[in-house]
């Protein structure tokens, strides 16, 4: 009982005082994004007989979508301080909407992998400006209203790619991802409508100089949060190798159907749903580094026994010891948004999570290089062995920001 009523004093604190449809309606574009961009993985095995590409290239057209999520966000971050978070988030869900346009009707590979990327610029306009106004919205349950949206991340994760499987099983890939571009048309409405237009702030980055960049990067040094940055590329580098394959491994190696592999792919997510409101509340009671803990030691124990198991429930269990892993990005991101000073956050949470996502894009193409190589199921030890390194990495931090 007191659980329950922890949750429902959360819930009602969340959605309180006319908060609540602000934060659906943020929450919501989040969770098309988010799944529009996994359902890539899922037709990946579509695009390589289409287009006629290696596990490697696979892979390579993966990270293009990873890469293009992260090198806009430091963009968005700078917007967002300066402009309208609503008008950020609005141009973002425009953009991938007219992405996806592009690319179920590229003729080419080479217009395939551009327009990819497109879809990664688009969607990388909207986590920071996310931060930012959440920060606003709820200055004292950052932890659980981020962890909220990334649940609805998870729950958009978890429905649109089978969806999109079993529509491109059923007619073609291209209907398979077009189907979303009106639903982010509908996105961009409801964004509008609902939230707030922000005048621009009074921000030290009001000019792309070298000497707005030097109070940025000294702000940000003085917060300590390299070492953070660090632990989130090492993050990100593992999450994305896994998410970026796992549907074709389970495809190619464990003999599943495309469909199930993508019924499978989200069951992953699907237990994001609960682990991240936990997590970010966790993070707001017990701190980041035994909240960060508690999250990833599963998923060492899932990379290690993947390649010994076959059988789809095996594999059902499999994935959800790994899926715990999802908690961690409430975690960290609520520490960065408390670290990051306000009148530099959305533009200091750009920095971090640009330079992270960048070099985390790498890891799809990576994995896939090794599975072309007859290395499929070591990949998943070798991050299994890296995941080890994070958790050490992650005793070594304070608790809370600051600390």
């Amino acid at each position: 009982m007191r659980v329950a009523d922890t949750v429902r004093k959360e819930a009602a604190q969340l959605w309180g005082d006319g908060k609540g449809p602000l934060l659906v309606s943020i929450a919501g574009g989040w969770g098309v994004l988010l799944g529009t961009r996994m359902i890539y993985p899922v037709l990946l095995p579509y695009l390589r007989s289409s287009f006629d590409l290696s596990l490697t290239v696979g892979g390579l057209l993966v990270t293009i979508l990873w890469l293009g999520s992260a090198l806009g966000q430091l963009p968005g971050g700078i917007l967002a301080d300066r402009y309208s978070e609503r008008g950020v988030m609005v141009a973002g869900a425009l953009v991938v909407a007219g992405a996806i346009v592009l690319v179920v009707t590229a003729p080419t590979p080479l217009v395939l992998f551009a327009a990819t990327g497109l879809v990664g610029l688009g969607q990388s306009l909207y986590p920071i400006a996310r931060i930012t106004i959440l920060s606003k919205i709820y200055p004292d349950r950052i932890g659980s209203a981020l962890g909220v949206t990334m649940a609805t991340g998870d729950l958009g994760q978890t429905v649109l790619p089978p969806i999109g499987g079993a529509i491109a099983a059923a007619a073609a890939w291209q209907f398979g991802l077009g189907f979303i571009s009106p639903l982010l048309v509908v996105v961009a409405v409801v964004l509008w409508v609902v939230l707030p237009a922000h005048s621009s702030t009074a921000s030290p980055v009001d000019s792309l100089s070298a000497k707005s960049a030097s109070s940025v990067v000294g702000k940000l040094r003085r917060a300590n949060l390299g070492f953070v940055a660090f632990i989130l590329f090492l993050y990100i580098l593992i999450w994305q190798s896994f998410t970026g394959l796992y549907p074709t491994y389970l495809v190619e190696r464990k003999g599943l159907s495309s469909s199930l592999a993508g019924v499978l792919f989200s069951v992953f997510f699907a237990f994001g749903v609960l682990v991240k409101p936990l997590a970010g509340a966790a993070y707001d009671r017990i701190g980041l580094r035994r909240a960060l803990v508690i999250v990833l030691v599963g998923p060492v124990a899932g990379f290690a026994i993947l390649p010994f198991l076959d059988g789809f429930w095996p594999l059902v269990a499999v994935t959800v010891l790994v899926s715990t892993m999802l908690g961690s990005g409430a975690i960290t991101q609520s520490f960065l948004s408390d670290a990051i000073p306000g009148e530099i956050r959305g533009t200091g949470l750009g920095v971090v999570r640009t330079t992270s996502a960048t070099f985390g894009a790498l890891g799809p193409v990576l994995f896939g290089a090794l599975a072309d190589r007859g290395y499929f199921d070591e990949g998943y030890l070798l991050l299994a062995g890296i995941l080890i390194v994070v958790i050490f990495l992650t005793l070594r931090l304070p608790e809370r920001s600051g600390a």
